[in-house]
């Protein structure tokens, strides 16, 4: 967990104002095969960054981490931090380099639970349902706890 407690200063520092923050999950590796479960935070943030700026914020605060961005797109592979725009306000974008919202966050249980701790009542733009409703419908049945 130390590496989402520095993350989450270096977001602080370089993003924005931390306004909520869900609870620490863990789970199993989605998407592809590995020994090591993996922590996951949902952070929600104020800042005059624009998408764009944030994207490139976050690859910054990655690489700073010690992200080294090898594999190619859409290829998962293990690495030590991964932060995602889930959302920005109600924005839909769609370019080569950002995609908002996040494409797959419907599919995947162990980001919509801790996102469900900052923004169960907050509507998809696109699939205009709330995260909540977005949850109890997940197909993804993979493992996913609450943290203590």
């Amino acid at each position: 967990m130390a590496m989402l407690h520095d993350a989450r200063a270096l977001l602080c520092a370089q993003v924005g104002v931390v306004v909520g923050q869900s609870g620490y999950y863990e789970s199993e590796p989605w998407g592809f095969e590995s020994a090591t479960w993996f922590i996951n935070q949902a952070l929600r943030i104020d800042t005059a960054l624009t998408p764009e700026q944030l994207l490139h914020t976050i690859q910054h605060i990655e690489q700073q981490l010690g992200r080294i961005r090898t594999a190619p797109s859409g290829v998962y592979t293990s690495r030590p931090i991964d932060i995602d725009i889930l959302f920005y306000d109600n924005n839909v974008i769609h370019t080569p380099a950002l995609t908002i919202p996040h494409p797959l966050l419907h599919q995947r249980r162990f980001a919509l639970l801790p996102l469900c701790d900052v923004a169960p009542d907050y509507i998809h733009p696109l699939l205009h349902k709330t995260t909540t409703a977005l949850l109890q419908q997940c197909p993804d049945q993979g493992m996913v706890r609450k943290l203590q």
